[in-house]
């Protein structure tokens, strides 16, 4: 399954643990991630939510592979069920980045409510290159952190960022050595095990309250669009060059 999940003093700690394939989410791992947050949401003695990778990278977004072969059908999909599960969640969602965190990999970091990222890491949402579109609520979230210049750089071009970057746009709370990111995320997240979890849950939601329906709109708007552009014959020629280990060539499109 390639996700590990375990609950130790108040924090309920989900790490995507598929070293071989770059952390590359499948259906299977978005199901049990969603789980997993559904789990963690449910069970009194937890009091934070911490989502890590592994030493060198957090994820490379979706195996693509397992994505042609099972693309998402609505927001019933176990890449769908995910982000709502982690929308929804009440308790604090702390993120660990320890290396490559691209697509999804960097969409989820904007529904986190606290993102550590190593010194190493590297962050992208190549989904125009993809002949697809923004996902997760990234086309308004990330216009709202950077300004538009900035997210255009980020989504239409599909620059990479740096973890420092990552922190001067907001997107992220500090950058640190590698070996010291982990740690540090569970840190913050044991602090809750001091706090009123009813104070911090009624907080959390107040804080997410003014754009929460406005942010499931765009969900599900991107979601429709980026079912329809896995169809494309731009997405087609993306994918069928990635898999032949070549540039893609979209001159013939207009």
């Amino acid at each position: 399954m390639s996700i590990k999940t375990a609950t130790l003093n108040g924090v309920a700690t989900i790490e995507i643990a598929r070293p071989e394939k770059k952390n590359a989410l499948t259906m299977v791992m978005y199901t049990a991630m969603a789980d997993a947050l559904r789990a963690a949401q449910a069970d009194a003695s937890v009091r934070a939510v911490l989502i890590t990778g592994q030493p060198g990278v957090f994820t490379s977004g979706n195996d693509l592979e397992d994505f042609m072969q099972r693309p998402p059908q609505g927001m019933d999909s176990p890449v769908f069920q995910f982000m709502l599960a982690l929308l929804e969640c009440e308790k604090p969602v702390v993120a660990a980045v320890t290396g490559a965190a691209i697509g999804i990999g960097t969409t989820m970091l904007l529904h986190c409510d606290f993102v550590y990222v190593s010194d190493e890491a590297r962050l992208a949402m190549p989904f125009v290159g993809l002949g697809l579109v923004p996902e997760y609520g990234s086309s308004l979230l990330v216009s709202q952190l950077m300004g538009h210049a900035k997210a255009a750089e980020k989504l239409l071009l599909g620059d990479p960022f740096t973890g420092a970057d990552a922190v001067d746009c907001g997107l992220a709370n500090a950058v640190l050595p590698t070996s010291e990111v982990v740690n540090h995320a569970r840190r913050v997240a044991e602090r809750f095990n001091a706090l009123p979890p009813g104070a911090v849950r009624d907080s959390k939601r107040l804080m997410r309250a003014p754009q929460r329906e406005q942010v499931r709109a765009v969900i599900a708007s991107e979601a429709a669009i980026f079912s329809e552009r896995l169809r494309s014959p731009e997405a087609q020629e993306a994918f069928q060059a990635f898999f032949q280990k070549r540039k893609p060539d979209f001159s013939s499109f207009t």
